[in-house]
């Protein structure tokens, strides 16, 4: 058996492959592809190797999701983590503050559901910073936008001031 040009170099060094998988139904070959993927030299075996969202979840003092869309509230708000957003917010330390920048259209934002989401994150004691009423991009005026970048920054200074202790400049 003939073995792959360049296999002597494949265990000198140790391999990090990312996958990715979409809805398809050929996602069902996933699990054999995994485990034929893992007999490569140097590939992932161990439970020691960092996963990203709790590695990014425990590398941050503080999580901000601006914008935030109507979309990935909805999914917070269900604990749908199908994403490394989505996953890195289901994964957070919910001692550390995670502050969220709703940013959506204005009928979108009066929608019954947007107030019933909100108040599940705020339950999780995610911190909101509210969304302003302006002309937005879609042409409607009304309530939706993001909040002004300086009041984001200024909300972020806040809270890390309030948890660290320290005041930041």
């Amino acid at each position: 058996m003939e073995s792959c040009p360049g296999a002597a170099s494949l265990v000198e060094r140790k391999f990090h492959v990312l996958v990715g998988v979409t809805g398809s139904v050929a996602a069902l070959k996933l699990p054999f592809l995994v485990s034929k993927l893992l007999d490569i030299p140097g590939m992932w075996k161990h439970r020691s190797d960092p996963v990203l969202h709790v590695d990014l979840r425990r590398w941050a003092d503080l999580m901000l999701v601006a914008p935030l869309d109507a979309n990935t509230l909805g999914k917070v708000a269900s604990g749908i983590c199908d994403n490394l957003l989505t996953c890195v917010i289901r994964a957070w330390d919910r001692s550390k503050p995670l502050i969220f920048c709703p940013a959506m259209n204005t009928v979108m934002w009066e929608h019954p559901l947007t107030a019933q989401q909100m108040d599940q994150l705020k339950a999780f004691g995610y911190v909101e910073i509210p969304c302003v009423d302006k002309k937005l991009v879609c042409g409607d005026q009304g309530l939706g936008a993001m909040a002004e970048v300086e009041t984001i920054v200024d909300k972020v200074k806040e809270v890390l001031s309030q948890h660290s202790g320290v005041q930041q400049s």
